[in-house]
């Protein structure tokens, strides 16, 4: 084991320990002669002069000033819109081609398609239509003509239905007729046996009785007959009924054959429409166009157009900052080039992503001469709501023994405190800090020199912030 260099070690250590915590007893007039080297000509000393014992500091009398909060967000440059015209039917492509970077109109023609025997299938539907109209005015008369029937059926039903009252009651004459032979022929025949009649009074009374008989048959079959010419007239409006229901029939499908083809017709038209595909709205050709003669399937690709103006910004903001920022928020970003551009938060995700857990935001930005590209990189700031912060020195910010960042500040009787805080932004001017108190006496110079507790000897001096 060699013991130079421990031997060494320890000198170095107690020489730092004396230069640093012991500086006025092995130097005296150490500190009054730094002390012009760290003020400036606009730091005014205590009018008491501190004891010669105490560590002398700087100390900038900071008051909290409010600052606008941001969100820095990295993300990148999106077109608005970015459309894949695709064919909905196959075909040659009979048009030149537009080349990418060409300006396109809404409405505008990017590809034609051969039509083929697409006009003869819609001369055919078209046919096939007038053809199922013209049929209208016969279905129409055979329904009137049916309906007519029907007057005539009713008046035949309600002749015979007249007819069955007086039927019945030639049946109950005859029934009484008949009643009245039958007692005509008992009493005769009677009268003979007791020898007070004739037999020709009784072959008189039996004729009657006979003729009765065949007058309830008479009167019977014409009872018959009547309700028959019901039947046969309830048959007829029947009849005239399903007539009715038949020329209906015929009207309901003379016009289901002009819907079907009416169909024939808007589906002849509609892939005659198909065969031009057409801009669906104002932006660039990302590609060109498909080339003449090339033939186009089903879902083939005819172009791609994307719209510039406006353009998006979007980036993903965590957590933490998302419930800072708004819909509306103004926004700033800057891209590589160091172009700076300006516009509004028009989107933010109420969703996270399931892998990095951030939400998606978007920045509208006007894009009216198109020189900003779709898939530029990007930083986002975003204008959230403000806070009261410090302005401070970057030098004054230190580390206390657990290593947490912050500054050390004097209380009363010059006592020093360490103050942990949060940096907000920082610029040329300085750090802006969160966590203290409205207004505080920062160390700015020699606070490497002291800790917690320590009293010293502080010197101020005035900053514009």
């Amino acid at each position: 084991m060699r013991i130079l260099p421990i031997i060494v070690a320890v000198f170095v250590a107690a020489a730092i320990y004396m230069f640093v915590f012991q500086r006025d007893m092995i130097m005296p007039g150490a500190g009054a002669e730094a002390e012009p080297a760290a003020v400036s000509d606009t730091e005014t000393e205590q009018a008491d002069d501190p004891d010669d014992t105490l560590v002398r500091v700087v100390v900038m009398r900071s008051v909290a000033q409010p600052l606008d909060s941001r969100v820095l967000v990295r993300g990148e440059t999106q077109a608005a819109r970015e459309v894949n015209l695709l064919a909905e039917t196959s075909g040659t492509v009979i048009s030149s081609p537009l080349r990418k970077g060409t300006f396109v109109k809404a409405g505008q023609a990017m590809c034609e398609l051969d039509p083929g025997t697409r006009d003869t299938a819609l001369a055919e539907a078209q046919a096939r239509l007038a053809e199922a109209r013209a049929q209208v005015p016969s279905a129409q008369a055979r329904l009137q003509e049916a309906r007519a029937q029907v007057p005539s059926a009713e008046a035949r039903m309600a002749e015979a239905r007249a007819q069955v009252p007086s039927a019945e009651a030639r049946l109950q004459e005859a029934r009484a007729r008949l009643e009245e032979a039958q007692i005509n022929e008992n009493a005769a025949s009677k009268l003979k046996q007791g020898g007070f009649a004739s037999q020709t009074r009784v072959a008189s009374a039996s004729a009657v009785l006979e003729a009765a008989l065949a007058g309830i048959k008479s009167a019977e079959a014409g009872i018959e007959s009547a309700l028959a010419g019901v039947r046969s007239a309830e048959a007829g409006m029947e009849s005239a009924k399903a007539n009715i229901s038949t020329a209906e029939a015929g009207i309901e499908s003379t016009q289901a054959a002009i819907e079907s083809a009416e169909a024939g017709v808007a589906s002849a038209a509609k892939e005659i429409e198909r065969l031009t595909i057409h801009a669906s709205f104002d932006g660039i050709l990302e590609s060109d166009t498909a080339e003449l003669g090339s033939l186009l399937q089903p879902g083939g690709l005819c172009a791609t157009v994307i719209q510039l103006d406006p353009i998006k910004l979007v980036g993903f903001v965590t957590e933490l900052d998302v419930g800072r920022i708004s819909v509306g928020s103004s926004a700033t970003a800057r891209l590589l080039n160091g172009t700076e551009i300006n516009g509004s938060v028009s989107f933010v995700s109420r969703s996270a992503d399931s892998t990095t857990r951030t939400f998606r935001a978007e920045v509208e930005v006007p894009n009216p001469d198109l020189t900003i590209r779709d898939g530029q990189s990007a930083e986002i700031t975003i204008s959230a709501e403000g806070t009261q912060a410090h302005l401070v020195p970057g030098s004054a910010l230190t580390l206390n023994s657990s290593g947490q960042l912050g500054l050390r500040v004097l209380q009363a009787d010059n006592v020093v405190v360490f103050k942990p805080v949060s940096v907000l932004r920082d610029t040329i001017d300085g750090m802006w800090v969160s966590g203290l108190n409205d207004a505080e006496d920062v160390i700015v110079v020699g606070q490497e020199f002291v800790e917690a507790g320590t009293t010293v000897a502080p010197t101020f001096r005035e900053v514009t912030q």
